[in-house]
């Protein structure tokens, strides 16, 4: 199973030194039922897109549990066993929507797919949405909006051998 590993740039320096993503349980995002039934689509390919705007909001919402945090959301893409991805039952502990799993067990950076992270010119609406968050979270239509200036943002993607130079040089 394909799951979205939410993070920050410190979080992903932190796993490229280790080699670790953490042991879980992680919290990640996938394409489970409750998101087929949420987003209406069959297509995968959407679906993954979705699992992965999932994954953005909740690197956005790491970012605000970390101020010193360089404002870019990070999701690593990481393929697992379906028996180390358990979907959490009803609706969950998700603000941000169905998609949520927990990932059991040691994920190793190296089973990575890709890595995906925000260019420099999204970090002033990634830092506007993250002061924007709780108020959206309470139903404010306003500051959804700003939330939804930081979605606006496409991740750049980069490849698990990237890792190294994307961290060094902040690209």
């Amino acid at each position: 199973m394909r799951v979205y590993v939410p993070l920050t740039l410190p979080g992903l320096a932190e796993a490229h030194k280790t080699g670790e993503l953490g042991a879980g349980p992680l919290v990640a995002y996938a394409v489970t039922p409750a998101l087929r039934e949420w987003y209406r689509s069959d297509d995968t390919e959407e679906l993954e897109y979705a699992a992965l705007g999932r994954a953005a909001l909740a690197s956005l919402r790491l970012l605000g549990a970390d101020p010193d945090a360089p404002r870019r959301r990070v999701v690593v893409a990481v393929d697992v066993p379906d028996r180390m991805a358990a979907v959490e039952p009803g609706p969950g502990p998700d603000p941000d929507g169905p998609g949520e799993v927990r990932v059991s067990g040691v994920v190793r950076l190296a089973k990575a797919a890709a890595v995906h992270v925000d260019a420099h010119e999204a970090e002033a609406d990634v830092t506007a949405a993250g002061r924007a968050l709780a108020a959206a979270d309470g139903g404010d239509d306003d500051a959804q909006v700003v939330v939804d200036g930081a979605e606006d943002h496409e991740l750049l993607w980069f490849a698990p051998q990237e890792i190294a130079s994307l961290l060094g040089s902040g690209d």
